[in-house]
């Protein structure tokens, strides 16, 4: 497998916001989104049996695979390696590919972030919106389909004001539409991977 980078740090973002985990960051991305603020192009090639010693080497049980896009790649033999060694596995991906039925099975929690609408995973546990104050309503489908857990994350564009106004947008349709909960990019905040 192409790997980016395998770190241990707190997960920053939605539901598991402040688990101690373990980041598999996935090589590539189909998409090519002009806020992404990840560099996941270089990378290492791990076998799925290295990538497994190196993430058992820390003690959280909580593994996040993400990237780039993190479907590109993941198989369900590795997801079963993670489990065989006790681990619970985290998926973030942006939702644009369809995962085989025993890949999607085996992950304990996927997180959605939606690039592309319609989205082609068949399941979803959250829905992480990255928000600059689009229209909503195609997401407000996709939790309602999904009845899955509703993160609004206020888009970081590297621009103060900006940044600010899409803070403030957030918490204004959160206040008006109560499923939803602010994510904050947390790690970015305490300054941490």
């Amino acid at each position: 497998m192409k790997v980016n980078e395998i770190f241990y740090s707190l997960q920053g973002e939605g539901v598991f916001t402040g688990t101690a985990a373990i980041f598999v960051r996935l090589a590539g991305c189909n998409l090519h989104c002009d806020f992404c603020d990840t560099k996941h192009e270089d990378y290492t090639i791990f076998t799925e049996e290295e990538i497994v010693k190196v993430i058992s080497d820390y003690p959280a049980k909580h593994v996040v695979i993400t990237g780039g896009e993190p479907s590109l790649q993941l198989t369900h033999s590795l997801v079963d390696r993670l489990h065989e060694v006790g681990k619970f596995v985290q998926i973030e991906t942006n939702g644009s590919i369809a995962l085989d039925t025993d890949l999607e099975r085996s992950i304990d929690w996927i997180t959605c972030s939606p690039k592309t609408i319609p989205v082609k995973i068949q399941r979803m546990n959250e829905i992480k919106v990255v928000y600059q104050g689009q229209d909503m309503e195609p997401y407000e489908k996709i939790a309602t389909a999904y009845e899955c857990f509703c993160s609004l994350q206020p888009c970081d564009v590297n621009d103060e004001i900006k940044n600010e106004n899409n803070l403030t947008a957030a918490i204004e349709y959160i206040k008006s539409h109560p499923r939803w909960r602010l994510s904050l990019q947390t790690h970015k905040i305490i300054n941490i991977r």
